[in-house]
């Protein structure tokens, strides 16, 4: 019996032996080939970004500004020791995914948050594929927007995807902000959203 468990043993080492050596070489051979399209990229980046902005916006700040009213969330987070809104948490990470890419040859891509009625008028959008991207998503609940667009001489295959009012915050935000263009809006209403760029050619 023990003389099994001993040869058991030396077989399952061998064969995690072989199955991990397995493994690092498969990985070696796949990990620089292309294996996955522009809209498969942009699709798995776009579930990380609205997951981590809904999460931010339904657990951190509508739960702590709305909910529990223990601190408020202001475009003037410092001076007000405040939370930082949701749309400023995603330009930010936007800022720093960008600054950090310049270092990374292989990775380009870009990202941003838009909106046809922009409450700051820098976050307008201004190339036609997403003034398009931005209209087809707020008349086509659920559905998101691709395109192949040139910018300077670069071919870059170009996604939008709703940005979606996911809590109270969110349209009690927008609807009283001083600066907004609309004031109707209501829970899961479309109020932008996503663009994301990935160059394909030139």
């Amino acid at each position: 019996m023990k003389q099994h468990s001993r040869k058991n043993m030396i077989a399952l080492t061998l064969l995690g032996a072989v199955a991990t050596a397995t493994g690092v070489s498969v990985a070696e051979d796949v990990a620089d080939k292309p294996m996955i399209s522009p809209k498969t990229m942009a699709d798995a980046l776009h579930l990380v970004m609205d997951s981590d902005r809904t999460v931010y916006t339904q657990k951190i700040v509508n739960r702590l500004a709305k909910k529990e009213k223990v601190i408020t969330a202001s475009e003037h987070f410092e001076d007000e020791k405040a939370l930082v809104l949701p749309a400023q948490m995603f330009r930010f990470g936007s800022e720093l995914v960008a600054k950090r890419a310049e270092k990374l040859p292989d990775v380009k891509f870009s990202y941003s948050l838009q909106s046809m009625w922009p409450v700051n008028k820098q976050n307008a959008p201004k190339t036609e594929a997403e003034k398009a991207g931005l209209k087809f998503v707020a008349d086509n609940k659920g559905q998101n927007y691709y395109t192949v667009e040139e910018l300077g001489g670069t071919k870059y295959f170009t996604a939008v995807y709703a940005d979606t009012a996911v809590a109270p915050v969110c349209v009690s935000c927008h609807n009283d902000h001083k600066d907004t263009p609309r004031r109707d809006f209501k829970l899961g209403d479309v109020m932008g959203g996503v663009v994301i760029r990935i160059p394909v050619e030139g």
